[in-house]
């Protein structure tokens, strides 16, 4: 689906999770390329693995690799000027939540969580992991996040009660 407006979007993806499913994946590559190149030798050295034995690390290098790619791809929270989009790592399109921006009454971003109140006593709204955003892109985030929150409040104080 076309988005609408994706220059008024900030994406942040799961990049930072994104690392150890490629170390995993390179590694069961290398160790595949060195089986199959050891085995070239199997004539001369019986002792020596056959190349077959190289599909082991193939097989789970693949899973990694597509683990690596959704990571790397897909979103993990989208700023839209409707509110704050966030996507689970498991059936995304099923269970992705959107929090408005009317709900929030402040937010906190440190270096570990985002934290969304929903009320002023702030007993109420949700913890987001950071931890899937990679260490750079976490400013970004915190910039982006309170401000539009600000302006909201700004507006909302300026806005005639009826």
């Amino acid at each position: 689906m076309p988005l609408a407006e994706p220059h008024k979007e900030l994406r942040f993806t799961r990049a930072a999770q994104a690392v150890p499913f490629w170390l995993a994946a390179a590694m069961c590559l290398m160790a595949a390329i060195t089986l199959v190149a050891v085995g070239q030798h199997r004539a001369d050295h019986p002792a020596l693995p056959h190349p077959g034995w190289a599909l082991l690390p193939l097989l789970l290098a693949w899973p990694a690799i597509r683990l690596a790619l959704r990571c790397t791809r897909k979103a993990y929270l989208i700023l839209t000027p409707l509110g704050i989009e966030v996507f689970p790592f498991l059936r995304p399109a099923e269970s992705m939540q959107v929090v408005h921006w009317s709900e929030i009454h402040a937010a906190e971003v440190d270096d570990r969580q985002l934290s969304l109140h929903f009320n002023p006593a702030r007993s109420a709204g949700i913890h987001l992991s950071l931890a899937p955003i990679p260490r750079p892109r976490r400013e970004l985030l915190r910039q982006a996040v309170e401000g539009r929150v600000k302006n909201h409040r700004q507006a909302a104080v300026a806005e005639p009660q009826s």
